[in-house]
This record gives C-alpha cells, structure tokens and sequence, in this order.
C-alpha cells in the first residue's frame, strides 16, 4: 500500500493556497489502494504545531484528500459519471454464477463485475445466494429468476429488467434500479435501505416485510406505479 505524505509549509498557508503536487507524485499517478498521512512543517522542514490556522487549513486538506481517495477507491458509480468500457472477458456473463468474494459490504473488489447486457432469463439455480456487490447490471436480463438471499450491495441497474425476480432475504442496500423493470418482484423480507428507484416500474411488486429507513421508504413511495397493496405493506401514507 502506497503512502502520500503531505507536507503544507507556511508560505503555502500565508498565500491560501495549496500545491498541485504533494511530494513527487501527483494524485493521478498514485496506485490505489494508498494512505494518506498529512503532516505540518515550517521552513527547513520543522514541525509546526502551535499555528491554530495552520492546523485549521491542514485539517481542511486532508479532509478533501481523504474524500478524493475514498470517492476514487469506490466503485459506487453516481448518475452523472460514466461507466467504464464493456469487458470484453469472453465469459463475463458467466462470472454471476460465482460473484464476488471480497468486500460484499461495501462494494469493493479485486475486478469488475460487469454483467450488462446479459440475459439471465428464468435462471433458477445459478444466482441464489451469490455475491454481486458492486455489480454492473444495466441493460440486463433477470427476469423470472431466482436471486434470493443474493448480496448486491451497491450494484448499478439502471435499465436492467427484473421482471417478477425473486429478491426473498437479499442484500439490496445502496442499489441503484433507475428506470429499470421491477414488475411483479418479490421483495419479501428483503434489505432495500439506500436504495434509489427513480422512474422504476414496480407494478404489482411484493413488498410485504421489506427492510427500508425511513428517508427512503418517502422516496420509495413517490413511485406511481406502486400498487395499492403495495402501499399498504410499505406503510406509505
């Protein structure tokens, strides 16, 4: 694990502004994973620790640093970002029938899960249970399959199709559904808490036990599409 050290001098502080580089590399250049290590020094390299704005700003610095390198080490992908290329592994599609291994919590992995445009139509025994952390699912297929007790913590599906899948006791906290296709979904017992369903069909979706805070059950329930049943299991009001 590469370390950046990042020492702010005073004549950095006096002009309010902060170098483009720290040490010799730049923060493009640096390996990922690394730790960010901060440190104050005067002229000649002496440590300064009784400047209370000093210590403000050097604060303030390794608070925006320490953002950048968890925001670049995440593989969280926000709707205004791009998605990287397609993986051209000739069996990515495959790679759902093993998933992920590390990191299922917060999404992290060793390689991308990229599973657009795969079609996993009516798959009933390869996707129970697995691991799709951080998973790239736009544009895909899953509709009619049985994906219970799977982890997909963090995934990206927007557009992807779910038509009446089975999501019984999954791990679907911070997913992204964007305008995908939930219709007739089962949602039973099933983690949803961060969750974003923006323009989602969810039409005769089965929401009954569903696990969901507060903020984004009143997101939730601003879809129209939801039924009336659906309502009632949610407690929209």
């Amino acid at each position: 694990m590469a370390t950046l050290s990042i020492p702010l001098s005073q004549k950095a502080f006096s002009g309010r502004q902060l170098p483009a580089k720290c040490g010799r590399a730049t923060l493009q250049e640096l390996p990922l994973p690394f730790k960010i290590r901060c440190s104050s020094v005067g002229d000649g390299y002496k440590p300064v620790e009784s400047f209370a704005q000093f210590k403000e700003l050097r604060s303030v610095a390794c608070g925006v640093l320490a953002v950048w390198a968890v925001t670049a080490a995440s593989p969280v992908i926000a709707s205004n970002q791009r998605l990287p290329p397609l993986s051209t592994e000739p069996n990515r599609c495959e790679r759902a029938f093993v998933g992920n291994t590390i990191g299922q919590a917060n999404g992290v992995y060793d390689k991308p899960l990229d599973l657009r445009f795969c079609d996993y139509t009516n798959e009933k025994s390869n996707l129970k249970g697995k691991s799709l952390a951080a998973a790239l699912m736009s544009d895909a297929k899953f509709d009619g399959a049985d994906m219970s007790e799977v982890v997909m913590s963090k995934a990206y599906a927007v557009g992807a199709s779910f038509k009446g899948t089975d999501f019984r006791n999954a791990v679907l906290d911070r997913v992204n559904f964007g305008k995908a296709n939930l219709q007739g979904a089962v949602f039973r017992n099933t983690v949803l808490s961060g969750s974003t369903f923006v323009e989602a069909q969810l039409q005769d979706v089965d929401f009954e036990d569903t696990i969901i805070g507060y903020i984004d059950l009143q997101k939730l329930c601003t879809n129209k599409t939801i039924n009336d049943e659906g309502r009632v299991n949610l407690g929209c009001r």
